[in-house]
């Protein structure tokens, strides 16, 4: 499914383009995406590199140090500060989509799996979730 991200926050300065599989949504509770969001999680969809493409505006990085050591660039609006994505530094493969920007956020099913659950705050419960892992996968 093709999807396209626009900073949904009434600035519009970055838009992409992506595809992705619908029903592959993930909640990640992890203790960066809690900070990251500003939020209890995270909702992201993988998008293979391959069928990325930015289409307007370029967004703001930073680089991110995991406690394992890896490295990753989280994109935003350097207008807005709406997060866009996440990717590796050298070479992505694939880049995690922040569906919060999707036009088509709606269209992509419920959430299907949930990693880094030992992190889960005690009052979050997500219903239709077949997968959940304790840390990552």
């Amino acid at each position: 499914m093709k999807v396209e991200g626009q900073c949904q926050c009434q600035c519009g300065a970055i838009e992409f383009e992506a595809e992705v599989q619908p029903g592959t949504v993930t909640v990640c509770h992890c203790l960066d995406c809690q900070t990251h969001s500003g939020s209890a999680f995270r909702v992201n969809i993988s998008a293979p590199a391959a069928g990325f493409n930015l289409i307007k505006g370029t967004p703001r990085t930073f680089v991110k140090t995991a406690a394992s050591g890896a490295k990753r660039i989280l994109a935003f609006c350097e207008n807005c500060g709406s997060p866009l994505y996440a990717c590796a530094v050298e070479n992505p493969q694939a880049y995690s989509l922040r569906t919060g920007v999707l036009k088509q956020r709606s269209e992509l099913g419920t959430p299907q799996r949930e990693i880094w659950a030992k992190r889960r705050r005690p009052w979050v419960e997500l219903a239709g979730v077949s997968e959940t892992y304790d840390g990552q996968p």
